[in-house]
């Protein structure tokens, strides 16, 4: 997909990268993306994990096809440009990265992110010659369809339980180097290792993932040079936790306490109305 809106959204994802800090939230379905643009957010990004809970499968459950049709239901719900988490570019070799990642600009999407995880409980991590080749792979694709899609490289040392600062940083400059746009550490939350991640790839821009409450503000966040923050899917967790607090209440107890604070249905209603977006 590349018309004159695409292409705007795409120019004005890179925009907001070049300087300050702004929060990517991220929607799991057309409803909760259509309340963050409400919301005045100035772009949104997928997430894996809440798109596929959504579904009633784990993260990482879902199939090629299934994230793209995903993607493009995103791009079509807002006007807002939207990143894709597009896991590890789904293939088993660089070749099929390219592939994935062609298609996933035809979704419109305005950035996507290629992470290291291998998925192998042994070997959590793939080694930094793949996970390079991968990365290149990726950029090389975007570079030939020519469309302004920015590409995050995405180090999971701390996701994967290899929490081992040295080794991310090796491995963000190393994607850096292989054509990443915006670098990103997923599970650091100490001010030296945040610190540590932004000097170590400046001038590239550098994500931060806040899934839960965290000691920093956001103006603390900015003040340490981070360009974007992220929420991965803890909007969708919160969303659950609701949920689920309200449903083990009243099998508990026999309470619909849980159910107070709930969003009034007219409230719901009226935003989502087109006739008054």
């Amino acid at each position: 997909m590349s018309t004159p809106e695409v292409t705007n959204r795409r120019q004005q994802f890179r925009a907001l990268h070049a300087s300050g800090c702004f929060v990517l939230p991220n929607p799991w379905d057309i409803g909760s993306a259509r309340y963050l643009q409400h919301a005045g957010f100035a772009a949104l990004a997928s997430t894996s994990s809440g798109r596929a809970w959504s579904r009633g499968v784990p993260d990482g459950g879902e199939t090629l096809d299934e994230v793209l049709a995903h993607l493009r239901e995103l791009v079509a719900a807002t006007s807002l440009p939207l990143t894709a988490d597009f896991g590890d570019g789904f293939g088993a070799a660089p070749a099929d990265v390219d592939v994935a990642v062609r298609r996933a600009i035809d979704t419109g999407v305005a950035g996507l992110s290629i992470e290291d995880a291998s998925g192998d409980p042994g070997q959590p991590l793939r080694p930094l010659d793949d996970a390079v080749a991968r990365l290149r792979a990726a950029r090389k694709a975007i570079d030939r369809s020519g469309a302004v899609v920015m590409l995050t490289g995405r180090a999971e040392n701390f996701f994967v339980g290899q929490p081992d600062i040295d080794d991310a940083i090796l491995r963000l400059r190393a994607y850096a180097a292989a054509g990443a746009d915006c670098l990103y550490a997923p599970g650091i939350t100490q001010r030296a290792h945040i610190e540590a991640v932004v000097a170590a790839v400046a001038p590239k821009p550098v994500n931060l993932l806040v899934g839960g409450p965290s000691a920093f503000s956001l103006q603390d966040i900015a003040a340490m040079g981070v360009r974007r923050v992220s929420l991965g899917g803890a909007l969708a967790r919160a969303a659950w936790g609701g949920v689920m607090r309200a449903t083990q209440l009243l099998q508990d107890e026999g309470s619909f306490a849980g159910l107070e604070g709930a969003t009034p249905g007219a409230t719901l209603n009226s935003l989502f109305d087109p006739a008054q977006r």
